[in-house]
């Protein structure tokens, strides 16, 4: 039986985590009623203080996980500055959780701009349009923006903004979580080692 065939009761056998991951998230495209891909992203501050909010996650691979912000914003600033962050998925449908952390790194503006290309129109004015993060006075502020941005690229192609990329999580540990009767629950960590993965299964 492949990593990628593994059920809930025999995953911990699993000998690697992208195959895992991939199989768990296709589970969730299935069961999920909003955003399969939607996670907890952390990041820290310059004074250290802990941050969380909700991104989407947009792409996977044996390299890591990758997600697209405005740089200029909160979670921007603050993984610019330290180029480490976390991030935790929790398919409730499922009663499955995994959680990543590790280094982090930009994506390249080929993978920016690929995606970028992708986003609806609207959304694409949006990264123009808002100052993400920044104090807002007024609604009416923001559709001025998005307006004034609007008619600036009413034809043609939107071209990417600089300060807007994507950020790739490079995991130097990945945990497989899934709920089991009186919270005795399955865990199972994977850490790097080398070009590898050590794996451990952990008490709940």
């Amino acid at each position: 039986m492949s990593d990628a065939q593994l059920t809930n009761t025999d995953f911990t056998e699993a000998t690697e985590p992208y195959r895992l991951f991939a199989d768990w998230l296709k589970d969730a495209e299935k069961s999920e009623i909003n955003d399969p891909t939607a996670l907890a992203l952390a990041t820290v501050d310059a004074d250290g203080l802990p941050n969380v909010r909700m991104v989407l996650l947009k792409g996977f691979d044996a390299q890591g996980f990758v997600f697209y912000t405005n740089f200029e914003s909160a979670k921007g600033r603050e993984i610019l500055g330290s180029m480490k962050a976390a991030m935790c998925f929790h398919w409730k449908s499922l009663r499955r959780q995994v959680r990543v952390r590790g280094p982090v790194e930009i994506v390249t503006d080929a993978e920016a701009d690929a995606y970028y290309a992708t986003r609806p129109r609207g959304s694409r004015i949006g990264a123009w349009a808002s100052a993400q993060s920044r104090p807002l006075e007024g609604r009416f502020a923001l559709e001025k923006a998005v307006a004034e941005y609007t008619a600036k690229h009413a034809i043609g192609e939107i071209p990417r903004p600089a300060h807007w990329s994507g950020f790739r999580i490079r995991p130097v540990e990945i945990e497989f979580w899934h709920d089991r009767p009186f919270r005795l629950h399955d865990r199972l960590q994977f850490k790097r080692e080398g070009d590898g993965w050590g794996k451990t299964r952990l008490y709940p």
